[in-house]
């Protein structure tokens, strides 16, 4: 089993961030809200593992 990633990760890390912005761009705070479940819960899957999706709650909710 993988340790959560905590350190920037991602390459080209502010065109990803202007592509989630644009992908919300003209939505409805529902619409915006529904797209933000329906990535987190494919990211989720795609991840698949319990101990890392569990610390990153934990993470996200002290964050917060």
């Amino acid at each position: 089993m993988a340790d959560l990633i905590t350190t920037p990760n991602i390459p080209n890390a502010d065109d990803f961030y202007a592509e989630l912005l644009a992908a919300h761009d003209g939505l409805e705070d529902a619409a915006s809200n529904a797209l933000n479940a329906r990535l987190l819960l494919t990211l989720s899957n795609h991840i698949g593992d319990r101990k890392i999706l569990s610390e990153a709650l934990e993470v996200a909710r002290a964050a917060g």
